[in-house]
């Protein structure tokens, strides 16, 4: 695959970005792609390494070897190390649906199990998927691409996010007739309003939702299935909700996609006050406001020339940093319990896993090109929120933490007397998710686990009643957009099998 001898010639290069200095600015996105010649180095760094592992979408001692999707990446580094890239995309798009999202926002599985990556820098598998797809945007190859012929049927998906995209993608192109319930304003879910546009531009999700509709895929906005809303969602047209019994009766199958969206909270004394915020709530309102200047200004919901911390070091608190700084926040940090990652891989942890090492990501380069320093505190985390004379937040005392790790698990403790105080006028709490709202699942009656997750059998995407499927976080629990999709495509490849025996 590519070039015989490319690993031993080539050096990896990261893809372009724009200098820190100046996305720090403003909200476009930062990525940008290779260049055609460097692409094809870059690819010619592909092994014929016997049996590759970047494409094998397995989990083994609970960690992911490989890409979920399946995607055939030495294949797919051979055609553009030939330049022939018409037939990567071809190539890539016959297991991934939705290039576009991945190569901006996936965390690269991929590469943290390819070959090379043992004893070098891995191939840049995200980066040349990437060009791709930048390649094939405004060509012959993303038109709009209707199925020859339609089984008569409907199929209700419920959410648009990147499961249920991926699931009326894929029952689309099979022939199913299919309608997508969003009760937000704008399609796209976490993709519109979850990631900032810095690092995943809100046209790249409208134009794949234009292509899908284009052949086909009704999407209806503002529509709430059930008893179930979001408080903070604005809602124009509330007769556009839409009963449980009506979707039974009017679709021959259901795919819940909801996600997976009851926040985490922080429970310490003083989590109550006003300017302890959810995450995801602060990313939400930044993101509206810079879609609608008309959106309604929340000024809990403004880091500009606030103290800011942050508790929770994954993804989402990253995203938090970097929406911060663009906001003109005085100071920024971020606590994470557990103590830092290595700089290697660990010995318990061997190729092909996922390396568990330290990485920094954009929002970290961020702050450190404007303060100085990494925002991250690792080991510490937040004790008890403290209030002002009117109520609000005015800071946090922090605590240091040992870590562990027991039977496979990471246990902490308190180190008495590291107790700090910290000034904050703004709490962001970036803990994750816990499981899916639980009114839909409670109102179809499916059987479910204690975090309302839907249960299904092993393997499987139905739930316990029949004709109800259920995929992507809602059925999961919190995961990666890249799981998501692959969950979305699978599901549909479920549900057309089930509609297709109900009719023998």
């Amino acid at each position: 695959m590519g070039k015989p001898t490319g690993f031993m010639e080539h050096e990896r290069v990261e893809a372009p970005r724009r200098s820190v200095e100046e996305q720090v600015r403003d909200y476009e996105e930062f990525h940008q792609v290779y260049a055609e010649g460097e692409v094809v180095r870059q690819a010619a760094r592909c092994m014929d390494c016997g049996i590759p592992f970047c494409n094998a979408g397995v989990m083994l001692e609970g960690e992911t070897i490989g890409c979920p999707l399946g995607n055939c990446i030495p294949e797919i580094n051979d055609l553009v190390y030939h330049s022939c890239y018409e037939d990567a995309y071809r190539r890539l798009t016959r297991t991934h649906p939705f290039p576009e999202f991945t190569g901006r926002v996936c965390p690269a599985l991929c590469e943290g199990s390819c070959t090379l990556g043992e004893h070098e820098p891995p191939v840049s598998i995200k980066e040349i998927e990437h060009f791709i797809d930048a390649r094939a945007v405004g060509g012959p190859l993303r038109k709009p691409r209707a199925p020859l012929r339609r089984t008569g049927r409907r199929v209700a998906v419920v959410g648009s996010g990147p499961a249920g995209l991926a699931c009326a993608h894929t029952l689309n192109r099979l022939g199913e007739k299919v309608v997508v319930f969003e009760r937000d304003d704008r399609p796209g879910g976490l993709l519109m309003y979850g990631i900032p546009t810095m690092k995943l531009a809100k046209g790249v999700v409208l134009a794949r939702v234009a292509q899908m509709e284009d052949e086909g895929v009704e999407f209806r906005l503002n529509a709430a299935v059930g008893r179930g809303t979001r408080p903070d969602a604005p809602r124009s047209k509330r007769g556009d909700d839409v009963s449980i019994d009506t979707l039974l009766a009017d679709f021959d199958a259901l795919v819940l996609c909801g996600g997976s969206t009851v926040a985490r909270p922080l429970v310490v004394p003083g989590s109550s006050a006003p300017g302890v915020v959810p995450a995801m709530a602060y990313l939400n309102h930044s993101i509206r406001r810079l879609l609608n200047s008309d959106h309604p200004y929340q000024e809990l919901l403004d880091a500009q020339g606030k103290d800011v911390v942050i508790v929770g070091g994954g993804d989402t608190g990253t995203d938090c940093v970097a929406t911060a700084l663009r906001q003109g926040a005085r100071s920024v940090v971020q606590y994470q319990i557990n103590a830092a990652m290595p700089s290697c891989r660990p010995a318990d942890n061997p190729w092909p896993l996922l390396p568990r090492v330290l990485r920094t990501d954009y929002g970290q380069e961020e702050h450190a090109a404007l303060f100085g320093h990494d925002p991250r505190v690792f080991g510490e985390s937040v004790k008890e929120v403290l209030a002002d004379s009117t109520g609000r937040v005015s800071g946090v005392v922090t605590v240091a933490y040992h870590s562990v790790r027991k039977n496979g698990r990471r246990v902490s403790t308190e180190v008495p007397g590291s107790e700090k105080n910290v000034p904050a006028q703004l709490v962001l709490v970036a803990l994750g998710f816990s499981g899916p709202e639980p009114l839909l699942v409670e109102e179809l009656d499916l059987a479910r686990d204690a975090a309302c997750k839907p249960l299904t059998d092993a393997g499987s995407y139905a739930t316990s009643r029949r004709g109800v499927f259920a995929a992507g976080d809602m059925r999961r629990g919190q995961s990666l957009v890249v799981w998501a999709v692959m969950e979305g495509r699978d599901a549909a490849v479920e549900c057309h099998n089930y509609l297709n025996s109900r009719e023998l």
